[in-house]
């Protein structure tokens, strides 16, 4: 049996249009996750492209055999960027201009107005790249992220290996190859993407959902104003890593920290400042510590943060480095940032109560206000 490519090309085209709809009104509209737009502008794209391959054999082939090659990869680049969307991670921006544009000049170079071929390594390449690293991308995510990951990490791996021999057949036989014809000619891929359309699409929908509901949660962990974590999910969170004796062996520190006279700073400067005096510690905080650390608001102008594996002075010294990146930030009506006093505790293996730790790391505290602030305190009982 001989496929008509021709058709095959509508029929994926017809259900591509089908899967857009489908796709917005069923998983986009109700999640509005990243995952599903990507996933709707790559089928666009696909469809868009396969659009225009139907004039191949026509006086417009000139200009829509490159097009089409462009509109695929564009595709191929919108499924990348939808995987790493699941971990919030943007795509580079070299991707949606790169990428397809090293595909239009090998594509208009290579004789559009009579070879249906044109830029065909270039294209099959960057489509095998794309999906490649699209299927990384689904690998990477935490095991526990969804139960569709592997078989969809599996299916965009399986793509993107048939790419890849599609490629080396091409370059091996060229475009009129027994092999490249038969088992990787147009009517072979247009049908195989038809079907792996279908399946991914609806394991999509999954990915889609699982994203916005950990987008809600990260939003419930987080404090509003400063965007560390609030007070419940800190505690949370240092309670799981202080029941992990695989964390850095069980030792660590915790800082309690307070911004000195804060009243006076709302006071004297307006809300508004002490919002932003609030801010900046903040973002001094996580510029300091490590992405493996905790650091949270644990109330109006007190902070806490865990610092696994860390040593009492080592904690000294990442409590003046906040400190330090606080009084550089810049401020508004010549206001200067307030200063900070800190509590430090230590904690070991045996430390399981993170209460307890936060009320040594507070008696710490009390210490270093009473000696007159804008210092550190340490803490000689183990929490």
């Amino acid at each position: 049996m001989v496929l008509d490519t021709a058709t095959l090309r509508i029929a994926f085209g017809l259900m591509a249009l089908v899967l857009v709809f489908l796709f917005y009104f069923s998983a986009y509209r109700t999640t509005r996750s990243p995952y599903s737009g990507w996933w709707c502008l790559a089928l666009i794209f696909f469809l868009a492209g396969s659009a225009c391959y139907l004039l191949d054999g026509t006086a417009h082939q000139i200009w829509a055999n490159p097009a089409g090659n462009v509109l695929l990869v564009h595709g191929g680049v919108a499924v990348w960027a939808g995987a790493r969307s699941l971990r919030t991670v943007p795509p580079p921006k070299w991707a949606f201009t790169g990428i397809p544009l090293v595909t239009l000049v090998a594509s208009v170079v290579d004789n559009p107005a009579t070879n249906t071929w044109s830029g065909g390594p270039v294209f099959l390449a960057a489509m095998g790249i794309t999906i490649g690293l699209a299927a990384r991308e689904l690998w990477r995510l935490e095991p526990g992220y969804s139960r569709v990951r592997i078989p969809m990490a599996v299916s965009a791996g399986g793509l993107a290996v048939f790419y890849f021999f599609r490629w080396l057949a091409f370059v091996v036989e060229g475009q009129d190859g027994p092999i490249f014809v038969t088992v990787f000619g147009s009517a072979v891929t247009t049908l195989i993407t038809m079907v792996l359309l279908v399946v991914v699409s609806f394991s999509m929908a999954a990915l889609s959902s699982e994203q916005q509901t950990r987008a809600l949660r990260v939003v419930a962990s987080r404090d509003d104003l400063t965007g560390l974590l609030n007070r419940k999910a800190f505690l949370d969170l240092a309670a799981e890593q202080l029941a992990d004796r695989t964390i850095t062996r069980g030792a660590g520190t915790l800082i309690l920290a307070d911004l000195d006279h804060f009243k006076s700073v709302n006071d004297t400067y307006g809300h508004a400042a002490g919002d932003l005096a609030l801010q900046a510690f903040a973002d001094a905080c996580t510029a300091t510590v490590r992405s493996t650390d905790l650091v949270g608001r644990y109330g109006g102008e007190e902070f806490v943060l865990l610092l696994p594996g860390t040593s009492a002075e080592r904690a000294e010294t990442i409590a003046e480095e906040i400190s330090r990146r606080l009084a550089a930030a810049p401020s508004v009506d010549g206001m200067d940032m307030p200063t900070v006093s800190y509590g430090i505790s230590t904690y070991d293996d045996g430390t399981s109560d993170v209460y307890d730790l936060i009320a040594t790391a507070d008696g710490a505290l009390y210490m270093a206000k009473s000696l007159g602030r804008n210092r550190t305190a340490r803490s000689d009982r183990k929490g």
